[in-house]
């Protein structure tokens, strides 16, 4: 294997280890956080209050060297409170630059539907483009940007649902459920001591595995990894298929067959492979299209959900050999 990979799947492994010193169980969760950093996209992650989405995102930062920033959406929030805006300094008669929360490296957009659309939108730019336009000054962010935005899965009132091209800039959607019995166990016994996540996270004892510079290296590294055309034409097949499924009232888009391609291949590196298996596209499939797809509403009244009817779909695309 190549020395550059090499250095990918350790830096996985310690970023992994690290973070488990702090979130207890979620693996699945932690490695599709890394498959959204490492592929220089978003991620929707949805979860019960108390379930540890915010002490996710911030260990993640930590570990990975990266700048953290948090925005609370509520119904008042307004699009400059998130981007910044220019304000006149009287002392000397000028207008000064004062940067939003948006200038970070892993911004935790928490709660994104409790904001209004124009409050959401003013995320748009910044996830497609990595830039901010305020006062028809346009400012860079940085390489590694990334946005992990959470949703309650339980309570809508007062929320106002993501558009769906906002859903369709975030790679994966991120499902954390509650722990099994064995790590609320684990999690109850640290609370009561000193490896409680909060104090652990905030000592020395989680470090950082790489630098910012060195983690846009790695990222550029993921294109080592081999993926046959069998493995596109496959990707291509299955996202084409959510258009003419008959469950579906709005299938999935071209940015969909990207996102699962990078996905895949990130999910290869993750398991320790320098080449993508048919596995890999279906490990991802759900993480990648389940956010994009909306079912018809005769589907919906008989109490089907967009898994169930992916399932079944991805059954009728062959699989290559």
């Amino acid at each position: 294997m190549h020395a550059d990979l090499d250095r990918l799947l350790e830096t996985f492994d310690r970023a992994r280890a690290e973070v488990g010193k702090v979130i207890v169980g979620q693996e699945r969760v932690v490695d599709l956080s890394l498959v959204a950093v490492f592929t220089g996209s978003h991620a929707l992650v949805e979860g019960v209050p108390g379930i540890a989405k915010t002490l996710l995102v911030r260990s993640l930062a930590k570990v990975l060297g990266c700048d953290f920033g948090r925005i609370q959406f509520t119904p008042d929030l307004m699009p400059t409170d998130i981007t910044g805006t220019n304000v006149f300094n009287m002392r000397d008669s000028s207008f000064q630059m004062a940067r939003g929360p948006v200038f970070t490296t892993f911004l935790l957009a928490d709660e994104i539907n409790r904001a209004p659309a124009k409050t959401q939108a003013a995320l748009l730019q910044a996830m497609q483009e990595r830039k901010v336009t305020i006062d028809r000054e346009t400012y860079p962010l940085g390489d590694n940007f990334t946005v992990f935005a959470t949703q309650n899965p339980i309570e809508y009132e007062g929320t106002y649902p993501l558009p769906e091209a906002q859903k369709d800039r975030f790679m994966v959607k991120i499902s954390m459920s509650y722990p099994d019995r064995s790590d609320e166990l684990t999690l109850a016994a640290r609370t009561l001591g000193e490896a409680a996540p909060e104090r652990v996270l905030a000592s020395s004892d989680v470090r950082s595995v790489v630098t910012p510079e060195d983690l846009g290296v790695l990222k550029e590294t993921l294109e080592l990894i081999h993926i046959s055309q069998d493995l596109v034409s496959y990707a291509v097949d299955l996202v084409r298929k959510t258009r003419t499924q008959d469950g579906f009232l709005v299938g999935a888009g071209p940015r969909a067959t990207q996102a699962l391609l990078l996905a895949s291949r990130a999910q290869a590196a993750l398991e320790g492979r320098d080449f993508m298996t048919p596995d890999d596209v279906k490990a991802m499939a759900f993480p990648v299209l389940e956010h994009r797809l909306i079912l018809r509403p005769e589907f919906e009244i008989e109490g089907a959900t967009v898994k169930e009817v992916l399932a079944k779909m991805m059954e009728e695309v062959p699989v290559p050999r």
